[in-house]
């Protein structure tokens, strides 16, 4: 199964910090305790470990906590992943194929987790701040459990906007997204969080 995106999206803790440093957590925070929805354009940048020239696309990411989200790319190739609580669904045009699999399962511990899931990221992090670079507050998540396929992931707040994401792979691999045209609490249609397979597509997995 290929996964060309990361499901995405956030993060926290440790030093004893300066107060500055300590408004890093208090962002998160409160992105936890007040971001029920949220839409946001994205740009993303994949290199791998070998260096060679990195893959970019573009698309919309939403979400509306707990457990839904929908993340969407548009360019350069089409592709849409829909959690709608229960089961996630990968569905990719090209191939006219759609991947199943059980929410709970794919989404603890990965960077999906983060953004949608539950606010208790501690159970499924060990959490520490990250410091400040090109005007961004960083935070960074590594996963507890062995087998989530990321090494770490580092969370970015401009303000108390979420503008960044970069994702270490166990594979070697990063990915960067940056967040733009981000959107707090906007209405959307549950419908956006519903996926049905097209006519005449292959759907694999649970």
């Amino acid at each position: 199964m290929n996964w060309r995106l990361p499901l995405c999206l956030t993060l926290c803790v440790l030093f004893a910090a300066s107060p500055a440093r300590a408004a890093a957590i208090d962002k998160l925070q409160h992105f936890l305790d007040t971001t029920r929805t949220l839409r946001a354009d994205f740009t993303q940048t994949v290199v791998a470990r070998n260096g060679r020239l990195p893959q970019k696309s573009s698309g919309v990411m939403m979400f509306w906590r707990p457990g839904k989200f929908r993340w969407q790319i548009d360019k350069p190739y089409s592709q849409l992943v829909i959690g709608d609580g229960e089961k996630i669904s990968i569905h990719d045009p090209d191939l006219r194929q759609v991947t199943v699999r059980k929410a709970g399962a794919a989404l603890g511990g990965t960077p999906a987790s983060l953004l949608a899931g539950e606010r208790t990221i501690d159970r499924d992090f060990s959490l520490r701040e990250a410091g400040e670079r090109d005007g961004i507050e960083w935070l960074e998540a590594t996963p507890r459990a062995a087998d989530s396929g990321f090494e770490k992931v580092r969370v970015g707040f401009a303000g108390n906007e979420l503008r960044a994401m970069e994702l270490l792979d166990t594979l070697g691999q990063t990915t960067m997204l940056v967040f733009s045209r981000v959107e707090i609490n906007p209405r959307l249609p549950p419908s956006l969080f519903r996926f049905t397979p097209p006519a005449n597509t292959d759907v694999i997995g649970d």
